[in-house]
């Protein structure tokens, strides 16, 4: 996929967010599988950490998981994350993403979540994104690629 198909989600703070974003900002849409775990609180918090060097790059931040819309208030609440997660309940976005995939872990084969990272233009144009991204050093690479834009 090299273009995103127009859609608007529920996120936190009671908002609709379009992708790709109709002020003309770049978005930075981060995958992740549960709110509250160890991994995901550190890949927000290291979102968190760089938000404004996100803002600077004119980029907007979007965690997204198959999470309710109270999960992600209580996480967005408690980490005091700056940027909206958006609710995936019927895993559209998702599937629309690949980042719905069959998993394997202690030989147990399951559909989930693959912590997965794009970064949309104005345009809808994807110009980079990860897969089965590993949580140390990975913001850092997608603010390095925001930045060289």
């Amino acid at each position: 996929m090299n273009k995103v198909q127009a859609a608007s989600c529920k996120a936190t703070s009671n908002l609709d967010v379009s992708i790709p974003d109709v002020q003309g900002r770049n978005i930075v849409l981060y995958f992740y599988p549960k709110d509250a775990t160890s991994g995901c609180t550190i890949e927000g918090q290291d979102f968190k950490d760089n938000h404004e060097a996100f803002v600077s790059a004119n980029t907007v931040v979007y965690g997204a998981s198959k999470d309710n819309m109270e999960s992600h208030e209580k996480f967005k609440t408690k980490q005091e994350f700056p940027f909206e997660l958006i609710s995936d309940e019927d895993g559209a976005l998702c599937e629309a993403f690949g980042a719905w995939q069959l998993k394997s872990k202690n030989g147990e084969k399951k559909m989930g979540i693959v912590r997965s990272t794009f970064i949309i233009n104005a345009d809808g144009d994807i110009l980079k994104h990860w897969d089965k991204v590993k949580v140390a050093g990975h913001v850092e690479e997608v603010l390095d690629s925001v930045q060289a834009l």
